[in-house]
């Protein structure tokens, strides 16, 4: 997946305007402009197109986590110059402040069936023994499940007690 990808899959899950991913990344104590922006959620053939790089996606990564869980006294983490998907997953993690029942879970519903302990091998550092990469496929499927769940508003519990009002 490109960083363009990710960033226009966040946009449309989240439903941000251009005000809101500018806000977003001015959480992370970043600046950039509304065409920026713009640029990088269009299509690729578009000409005005732009890539997104990684230190940006970071950015916006980070400012994500303190858009939904608030900024801590610290020090604002420095961005990554070099991201990959384990970095992505994790930090959309915390943002999100997912569990690992609840990523199970955001995965299924997008028909990816793994165990507790092959996610936790994402999260590990990469010298450690047991670390696995986290192939496009699964970073794909866990944006589908986000957007099942905040953007299309699955509702959470079994959906027999909903039909079973309509019923009557």
């Amino acid at each position: 997946m490109t960083n363009n990808d990710i960033l226009r899959r966040l946009r449309y899950t989240f439903d941000f305007d251009d005000s809101k991913m500018i806000a977003v990344f001015a959480a992370a104590n970043s600046r950039v402009t509304r065409s920026q922006v713009s640029n990088w959620l269009k299509r690729g053939d578009d000409p005005e197109f732009e890539e997104c790089g990684d230190r940006q996606l970071a950015t916006f990564l980070n400012g994500l986590i303190n858009d939904r869980r608030g900024t801590k006294d610290s020090e604002q983490p420095e961005p990554e110059h070099l991201l990959n998907n384990n970095i992505i997953f994790r930090k959309l993690k915390i943002a999100l402040d997912l569990k690992a029942d609840d990523i199970l879970r955001l995965l299924a519903a997008s028909d990816v069936h793994i165990s507790k302990h092959e996610l936790s091998a994402f999260f590990r550092k990469p010298d450690h023994k047991h670390y696995r990469q986290c192939k496009d496929q699964i970073l794909r499927n866990f944006l589908s499940g986000v957007q099942l769940e905040y953007r299309d508003g699955r509702p959470q519990q079994d959906d027999s007690s909903a039909t079973a009002g309509q019923a009557s």
